[in-house]
């Protein structure tokens, strides 16, 4: 199995030498459940994609600090990729803005939250516990970093989840789509020396919380294990 991650930001600079770029983040997390999982990335914010679509089995769009409705060139050619990928039924994976960026690109919509930030270790509930992923749990943590959200989910995707604060926060669409508004990705003291970065832009309010969240133990390698088994069911 071979997955393809579609960055789509860089990691503050501050931060790369001890946690690595996205793609390392993406890599330890997987491979802690698939050791033989080859993975490749594609600097799309550069414009940087595959030649043909096939060189490889899956797909995961990134994060990033963008806003998916922003109007610019890599942006819009991401959004048409994710509509080649959906018309030939590519597995692919979004989180963050890739869970956002999905929705967008096939007829739903994302915008920025009226209740701000939504940063710390939150509760995504399953609002349908028949679903496959319901069956241990009816309930998992994550970290989010987010303002903007998706508001419409894309168009014939089932929303599987949600928290207080991100209604819409992980979407399944068809047997080949599955995104995640939080961050499997950030391990703790990412998410911390992230937030710790951040406390001016997000103010003291959502500082305090997001730090005091930490306590909160994520389900991080729960997810991972739920999306490669998702991308390598045929």
């Amino acid at each position: 199995m071979k997955l393809g991650i579609l960055k789509s930001d860089d990691v503050r600079s501050e931060l790369v030498d001890e946690f690595g770029e996205y793609p390392d983040m993406f890599t330890r997390l997987l491979r802690a459940v698939d050791p033989a999982l080859d993975i490749v990335s594609y600097e799309v914010q550069h414009g940087d994609y595959p030649q043909n679509i096939d060189e490889v089995d899956a797909y995961l769009i990134t994060g990033s600090k963008a806003s998916v409705y922003d109007d610019v060139d890599w942006i819009h050619q991401l959004s048409d990729f994710v509509q080649t990928l959906h018309r030939a039924r590519k597995k692919l994976l979004g989180i963050c803005f890739g869970h956002q960026m999905i929705a967008h690109a096939l007829g739903g919509k994302t915008e920025k939250s009226n209740k701000g930030w939504g940063v710390g270790t939150d509760t995504v509930k399953f609002f349908d516990l028949n679903n496959r992923y319901a069956v241990e749990t009816d309930q998992f943590n994550l970290w989010f970093s987010h303002q903007d959200q998706v508001i419409i989910p894309a168009a014939g995707a089932s929303v599987l989840g949600g928290t207080s604060f991100c209604p819409i926060a992980m979407c399944q669409l068809g047997d080949h789509i599955l995104t995640f508004q939080g961050h499997p990705e950030f391990a703790p003291d990412f998410g911390r020396d992230l937030l710790n970065l951040r406390k001016n832009l997000v103010g003291d309010e959502v500082y305090h919380r997001g730090i005091n969240s930490l306590k909160l133990p994520t389900d991080r390698q729960q997810v991972a294990k739920w999306m490669i088994d998702f991308i390598k069911v045929q």
